[in-house]
């Protein structure tokens, strides 16, 4: 419109010129009439001063004529701009056609103020073929003719019509679009701010109010060390084993429990118990005392033993030190040795499913609370019964409830040798990590054997609270979502890719069926996956748990390299296989390391070289996404 408008600008300036040009000739041709009326030869001056009206219009009126040719060219590029806006909207009816169309035309014609739009004499209409066809038309006022001539002027009305006649293919296209939005902690605070700002501002730009007779959703995908799934976890995830009740916890003892009738206040303390017959590093295991209660409900080791005595020392070698207990009395107190000199305890609990050697995670017990939120080796397992060692140094005898979950791989908790080569126990959270084996780098549905990796962050299970939002035009919906967005943990692009590629999946539609993904069909439907990212991945799995190297906390970390390697290649992976699908790729960094890891990757992953952005603020973000949003509205109609 701004070349249009400085055409009809330069076409005034030069009219105002040749109005001044024609101010001389006039006064001249005046003077030289003078001097023809004044010639003999009057028959000369009477053809002449008959011809000069005509003559006149006929010089004049061309200016006018060259301006109105002039403006049709105008008129032609605002209607041209105005039928493609009433193309690309989703509306039907005429009447609602005409309605964006007339918008569109009168904005592109504000450049143009001596100009009048006949809006009675404008339409946009749609033909069987899906072809919108504009017809409009304008007067141009004269602006030479009527002012030199006015009697003649009065020919043209004061004013020229000039038309024009425009036509638009709409062979328009459904739109998906999934949005892959970076939640990490690094985005936190204003950067948060500016996310929610330009990420709403997309969703205005591709969701239509009318979604007939083609339709246009967006997918949310708020993404960090993992994604949450929400209500879909178990179908994505498969379901996961849980916990079995525990009815009972004794101590593994043998042989005859004796009465332990003297404790010295000494170091070592030394214990009477007649005829005991226990030997030197016998572990036994003593309760029942009175006074001296602080020899209860403990595991010690034999020393120096005779028929009626020993002394007793802790399980780590040390003497027990009795001189600030206080004083044994009576003879309630037991001793009895345990069995294999271990102190095991034998924990019943039906169809508990353990196996020798594997993890228990023991929670919930009343009485024997030492052994609560502990790791512990399954041994001697029966169908419901296995042992455990001992984990204190002191006991409480059992006395209701607990429960009693399997440590391993797929369970809510897992057991795992961290980077530190000690043993850690993560729960499982209600977030996926990456799909291994096979199907990693496809959109199979999320059968048997094609699952998506589980979750283990920390003995909390803490998890990305933002989950995701499968395709949808609520608008309102969306953004209620987006404006709920929160940030926490490391930077799992990888995984973020991934879902951004299920949420347009029609392999994944059976999860939300009435919120699938299309068949792939770029003739029919147009798929596209934004990536928006501020850092550089740091956080690959292995066995839900984050790979070693990778993590600031190596006690957090498993003892082994990532399942699908560094999440960089498997990033590549992931848009290599959604471009041969059809899906069209835009990358965004947001304050990225020029450089970087992530800039190469999303670089490489884009479907174009327009189609990545590098944003260095808030607002150069919200440019980068209505860039985005125009180039997909402008695709949806270019098949």
């Amino acid at each position: 419109m701004s070349v249009g408008g400085l055409r009809l600008q330069l076409t005034v300036d030069a009219a105002m010129g040749l109005k001044n040009w024609f101010d001389g000739i006039g006064r001249g041709l005046r003077a030289f009439s003078r001097r023809m009326a004044d010639d003999a030869r009057g028959n000369v001056a009477m053809l002449f001063g008959l011809s000069l009206p005509v003559l006149i219009l006929m010089t004049v009126g061309g200016v006018d004529i060259h301006r109105a040719s002039t403006v049709r060219v105008n008129l032609q590029d605002a209607l041209d701009a105005a039928a493609l806006a009433a193309a690309r909207s989703p509306y039907t009816t005429n009447a609602e056609l005409r309605t964006v169309g007339l918008a569109s035309l009168r904005a592109n014609l504000k450049a143009y103020p001596e100009i009048t739009l006949r809006e009675a004499d404008t339409s946009f209409v749609l033909n069987s073929d899906d072809v919108v066809i504009a017809s409009s038309k304008v007067d141009v006022k004269t602006l030479v003719a009527n002012i030199f001539l006015p009697p003649y002027g009065k020919f043209m009305d004061d004013y020229l019509p000039v038309a024009a006649h425009s036509e638009v293919d709409r062979s328009s296209r459904n739109i998906e679009v999934a949005m892959v939005l970076d939640l990490s902690g690094s985005m936190g605070g204003q950067k948060l701010t500016d996310l929610k700002n330009a990420a709403k501002d997309l969703v205005d730009l591709i969701v239509q109010p009318v979604q007939t007779p083609y339709y246009s959703k967006v997918a949310l995908v708020p993404w960090s060390y993992s994604v949450n799934p929400g209500s879909y976890l178990t179908s994505v995830r498969g379901s996961v084993t849980g916990s079995t009740a525990i009815t009972g916890a004794v101590i593994n003892l043998t042989g005859t429990q004796r009465t332990i009738t003297a404790a010295t206040k000494a170091r070592p303390v030394v214990i009477t118990s007649n005829g005991h017959g226990f030997a030197n590093n016998d572990v036994v295991w003593i309760s029942g005392v009175s006074g001296m209660t602080q020899l209860n409900n403990k595991a010690y080791l034999v020393r120096n033993s005779t028929t009626n005595t020993f002394e007793l020392f802790t399980l780590s070698g040390s003497r027990v030190d009795g001189r600030n207990y206080s004083n044994h009395s009576g003879s309630s107190g037991r001793v009895q040795r345990c069995q294999n000199n271990d102190c095991s305890i034998t924990i019943t609990s039906a169809a508990h499913g353990l196996s020798n050697n594997d993890y228990v995670y023991i929670t919930g017990v009343s009485g024997m609370t030492q052994i609560n939120d502990q790791t512990h080796l399954v041994g001697n397992a029966t169908a419901n019964t296995y042992t455990i060692d001992l984990t204190a140094s002191s006991l409480s005898p059992y006395t209701s409830g607990g429960l009693s979950w399997c440590a391993q791989p797929g369970c809510t908790y897992y057991a795992f040798e961290n980077e530190n080569e000690d043993l850690a126990t993560h729960r499982i959270s209600s977030c996926v990590t990456e799909r291994t084996g096979a199907q990693a780098y496809t959109d199979a549905a999320p059968t048997s054997g094609a699952r998506v990796g589980r979750h283990y962050p920390d003995i909390n299970g803490s998890c990305l609270g933002s989950t995701i939002e499968p395709l949808s035009s609520s608008i309102s919906g969306i953004k209620a979502d987006i404006d709920a967005f929160s940030v926490s943990g490391s930077t799992a692009g990888q995984i973020g890719i991934a879902w951004g590629w299920y949420m347009v999946s029609p392999n994944f539609s059976s999860l939300w069926p009435s919120s699938g993904g299309a068949a792939y069909n770029t003739a029919e439907t147009l798929k596209a996956v934004i990536i928006m990212t501020d850092g550089e991945f740091n956080a690959p799995y292995c066995n839900g748990v984050t790979a070693r190297y990778y993590n600031a906390s190596a006690a957090a970390s498993n003892n082994c390299d990532p399942d699908n390697g560094e999440p960089y290649a498997q990033s590549r992976a992931l848009c290599d296989a959604m471009k041969v699908q059809g899906i069209m790729i835009y990358t965004v960094g947001f304050q990225i390391t020029a450089g970087g890891g992530a800039e190469d990757l999303l670089e490489y992953c884009a479907s174009t070289a327009s189609g990545f952005y590098n944003a260095g603020s808030g607002t150069e973000l919200s440019e980068a996404f209505n860039a985005i949003g125009r180039d997909i509205t402008q695709l949806r109609i270019s098949k």
